[in-house]
């Protein structure tokens, strides 16, 4: 039987997940030049257009169509088939929808400010329709994760870490900005033209999440569900807390001041982390989840540029993908019934690391090989001079900031 409250319950934090595009947009165009940012705002907008169509015409049957363990069933513009529930169809369909797009916008972060536009719209549309839907359908669409008992309530798996591994595919084809790296490997600074759009993006962010993770419950009626949602927004609220603390004081630590720009991006870890186990951990349990993350991502961000000398200029990679990794693996300890920490064993935290590892095996595999041969039959970036200049003028033919 359906709910009314439910439906309304859903719907609204779908809103709320739909409004982290805005703040997707405002983050990476922040933390990059201003010479790009109509590209980047385009590509945010790409994203959420084409991953709407898509995921409605054959993402979502792939990913939640009864199928095999492997993959669900093609159900070509057919949402119906998702069967009896306290929501209508049309309210999973939407759900599930800004889900799918949230993976896709955070691979355009890490590919930022030297991707052709073309080649973007290509690697989003087969995020949509292939990459995230079949891994989506191991773990939420009944596929042979979920059936070994893997725990990703609201995506740190299934959205974050899928996402964050393509960007990092992308930025290792696509190598880095021009005057990143001197010839000796000295890793160079280029700051973000806008700090204040980037943190005004991590707040809109951090208020989404209150749809991302709560919202997973799928339910808002009755004393259960409205003791679940509470508390899932408190463990929410917790980890992105911790994980900008952490992140505060390890750089005053390390660099003599405060990293305003570290701080996002800690806040950002501590939420991507907390993801997959909001609904398991205590806030105890999610305020050291967060504390790790952030942690983690400092010392990740510095990993990549200064060691690995991978370009990534908002830190996806970092935030979504390492910080995705950590979050379902310290759910398997962290978790009040069947973490180790709480005399579960190891049986948990196995299947949380197995889940891990073969969704990032697979999201960074496919990706990586379809963005390679695009890069050797089109070339997937564009050309010195483009770079240089700018690519709003170059792809768009216009500029964000008109002087």
């Amino acid at each position: 039987m359906i709910s009314g409250l439910d439906t309304v319950w859903v719907l609204l934090a779908a809103m709320l997940v739909f409004f982290m595009q805005p703040g997707f947009a405002l983050v990476e165009a922040g933390f990059t030049r201003s010479k790009n940012t109509a590209n980047i705002l385009m590509k945010n907008f790409v994203d959420f257009m084409l991953g709407s169509v898509l995921f409605w015409f054959i993402g979502f049957g792939l990913m939640h169509g009864t199928g095999n363990g492997f993959i669900g069933e093609i159900h070509l513009f057919d949402w119906s088939f998702i069967g009896d529930s306290n929501i209508p169809a049309e309210c999973t369909l939407f759900f599930q929808t800004v889900f799918c797009a949230t993976a896709a916008t955070i691979v355009s972060g890490g590919m930022a400010e030297r991707t052709k536009f073309s080649m973007y719209i290509i690697i989003s549309v087969v995020i949509s329709v292939l990459i995230y839907p079949i891994e989506g359908h191991w773990t939420w669409g009944g596929g042979w994760l979920s059936e070994m008992g893997f725990h990703d309530f609201a995506g740190s798996t299934v959205v974050h870490l899928c996402g964050g591994v393509i960007a990092l595919a992308g930025a290792m084809i696509l190598g880095p900005r021009i005057g990143k790296y001197t010839k000796s490997g000295h890793s160079v600074a280029i700051p973000g033209h806008n700090l204040s759009f980037g943190a005004l993006g991590v707040f809109i962010l951090w208020m989404g999440w209150f749809g991302f993770n709560p919202g997973s419950q799928l339910a808002a009626e009755g004393t259960e569900n409205a003791i679940a949602i509470s508390h899932v927004i408190c463990t929410t609220n917790m980890a992105a807390a911790t994980g900008g603390i952490a992140a505060m004081f390890l750089t005053w630590a390390i660099y003599g001041k405060p990293s305003l720009s570290l701080v996002c991006n800690g806040i950002l870890a501590g939420l991507v982390g907390i993801t997959a186990g909001c609904d398991l951990v205590s806030i105890g349990g999610a305020a050291i989840i967060g504390l790790v993350c952030g942690l983690a991502m400092v010392g990740s961000v510095a990993l990549i540029d200064k060691v690995l000398h991978i370009d990534d200029p908002v830190g996806a990679v970092s935030v979504h993908g390492l910080c995705g990794f950590l979050g379902t693996v310290l759910t398997g300890l962290f978790a009040t019934e069947d973490g180790l920490f709480y005399g579960g064993g190891f049986h948990m935290l196995g299947v949380q690391t197995l889940g891990a590892v073969v969704t990032m095996a697979w999201a960074f595999c496919l990706g990586y090989a379809i963005l390679k041969l695009l890069d050797k039959t089109f070339g997937i970036r564009v050309e010195p001079r483009i770079e240089e200049e700018g690519l709003d003028v170059y792809e768009h033919g216009e500029t964000a900031y008109n002087n």
